[in-house]
């Protein structure tokens, strides 16, 4: 009595483990797909971004705008650091704490390379600039990043630097659902509307 008993609670687990299975691993998942699909179809697709038909980023992912050699492109806004090389795989940051020699000397590296780079004092290089987000893919820069940008790729592409602050300011987004977080502006969003205003190659 005992053993048919047991055989058939194993019988029963069985069955609703393949239900549970069916259920919330194939049934309820193609759902909420398809109901994301239907709503907001961008999004459910990972917010791609293309240019030409072909995708060159999405726009809830930051990434880096440099050469071959790894050297940043001096007619794009870059992005911040990244701690995982704006690698999705590999999100995350430096875990290296506020009072790290190791993150002081590269705050310090970077805040010199920064103003060098946009011909400007280390005073008036930005937090964001010279820190990593804690996922490492942020997409957006700070305003005040994008500001000190301005005028180098103003330079490097031969056109005022009105109107490449006027497309920084079209790229700007408010705080979420008004009070979360702080302004920011989509970099990937910046340097293609760039590309589009005055040509690919600057």
């Amino acid at each position: 009595m005992s053993t048919l008993r047991s055989g058939r609670q194993l019988v029963a687990a069985v069955r609703a483990l393949l239900l549970a299975t069916v259920v919330l691993g194939l049934v309820y998942p193609l759902l909420v797909t398809g109901f994301a699909q239907l709503v907001a179809p961008g999004r459910a697709d990972g917010s791609l971004v293309s240019r030409d038909g072909e995708v060159v980023g999405s726009s809830l992912v930051g990434q880096a705008f440099v050469d071959a050699a790894g050297d940043p492109l001096p007619q794009y806004f870059q992005s911040r650091p990244s701690a995982s090389d704006y690698d999705g795989a590999a999100s995350g940051g430096s875990n290296l704490g506020p009072n790290s020699p190791e993150l002081v000397d590269l705050v310090t590296t970077r805040r010199a390379e920064v103003a060098s780079f946009n011909g400007v004092a280390p005073s008036e290089v930005p937090a964001d600039a010279v820190t990593a987000s804690a996922s490492g893919l942020d997409p957006g820069i700070s305003p005040a990043y994008a500001a000190i940008q301005v005028a180098r790729v103003a330079a490097d592409r031969g056109v005022p630097a009105a109107e490449v602050a006027a497309l920084v300011a079209t790229a700007t987004h408010g705080r979420d659902l008004g009070v979360i977080g702080g302004p920011y502006v989509n970099v990937l969003e910046l340097n293609l509307a760039l590309d589009r205003e005055f040509g690919a190659e600057g």
